[in-house]
């Protein structure tokens, strides 16, 4: 059976976020009784498409008299200004209305990607996400974020705009590369430190296994969607505990950007920047301890050739972060597992100490 999650915010009403094995149906009959246009954009990962493209056109051909599909390149360089002109331009020339579905199928860079074209286009086209990767499901899909990157830093060119749906079907995940896995791996690891710990011995049992879409990994999935869901409904545009969920990314975001955005994945600087994190919590006299990250450490040493080594350029990417304020870097770190809490930062010594430990596992 699908696990159902209901995701609401202020001044409107809950959207869906099914996650399951076998949903096509759910999303028939989602589109049908919500749209009726005759047209729908499905802007979509271009392997994903390679792979997976004549089951996503069984799911929408029965709902829509047209589909207006648009590859989207795989990797990072897709999440920029230049591809969100191309194909706004595109969508614009084929002629779109404002009740025209976009749906964004394929992993975080794609979902980012289609949802900022669904926030700008007429001033807003109704959304759906279709997450194909790991990382997709349990994180990038939920909450509303959308945007594109800069060359000044990750994400600061976006908004926030909620989908009217959320369709995470794991049989996408039966392609799903081996470091794909581990890239989305992190991020239901920042769910067992900032919110549920019980997971770190989940994860450490199945990542003992072939990597695989089975029904203990569903139900991982959905209760990582469900704690996204938790915490973005209760702040939805970041104005408070949302930002727990960045534990891990100032570092992280500072580390795809001086390696080049592409040369490091997303869950992989992730990785590293919560061991980096937990260092500083370490530090600042608080009992948190990398040994639970340690049952990882080979999965991510095993793929991850090579690291920016220079802490001062790290340090100074951090400073471009978005969640600057008034020049003081904002950490989040933790008080003890699953006690997250926002610490002003402008100790560079203690930055280094972090970032020295944790790049020492990788070099």
């Amino acid at each position: 059976m699908p696990h159902n999650i209901a995701l609401s915010y202020e001044h409107s009403s809950a959207y869906p976020i099914i996650v399951g094995q076998q949903i096509a149906s759910d999303i028939q009959s989602f589109c049908t009784e919500h749209y009726n246009s005759a047209k729908a954009i499905v802007v979509i990962d271009e392997k994903v498409a390679r792979l997976h493209a004549e089951k996503v056109r069984s799911i929408f051909d029965s709902c829509f008299e047209e589909l207006l599909v648009l590859p989207v390149p795989e990797g990072e360089h897709s999440k920029s200004t230049s591809k969100w002109q191309q194909l706004t331009d595109t969508i614009l020339k084929e002629g779109v209305e404002r009740k025209t579905p976009l749906i964004g199928v394929g992993g975080g860079v794609t979902g980012d990607l289609a949802g900022f074209i669904a926030a700008t286009t007429l001033r807003g086209l109704p959304l759906i996400h279709m997450p194909t990767s790991l990382l997709a499901m349990v994180d990038s899909s939920i909450g509303g974020k959308t945007g594109v990157n800069h060359s000044a830093g990750k994400n600061l060119i976006g908004s926030f705009y909620q989908p009217d749906a959320v369709f995470a079907d794991t049989r996408f995940l039966e392609t799903l590369e081996q470091s794909e896995w581990i890239t989305g791996l992190a991020e239901i690891l920042k769910y067992a430190a900032i919110h549920t710990p019980s997971l770190f011995d989940q994860l450490a049992s199945l990542v003992q296994k072939p990597l695989q879409p089975n029904e203990e990994w569903t139900k991982v999935i959905a209760q990582s969607a469900s704690i996204k869901a938790e915490v973005v409904e209760a702040d939805v545009h970041e104005s408070g505990q949302r930002a727990y969920l960045n534990f891990g990314h100032t570092f992280g975001h500072a580390l795809e950007k001086v390696a080049g955005y592409g040369s490091l994945s997303h869950g992989e600087a992730v990785f590293i920047g919560m061991i980096a994190a937990a260092r500083a919590c370490r530090q600042l006299g608080y009992p948190i301890n990398n040994v639970r990250f340690e049952a990882f450490l080979p999965l991510y040493k095993k793929q991850i050739t090579s690291v920016p080594t220079d802490v001062d350029a790290l340090i100074e990417a951090m400073k471009t972060d978005k969640k600057v304020k008034n020049d003081r870097l904002q950490l989040v770190l933790l008080k003890k597992w699953a006690s997250p809490y926002i610490q002003p930062c402008t100790d560079f010594s203690l930055l280094k100490d972090a970032w020295k430990y944790a790049l020492s596992h990788f070099t």
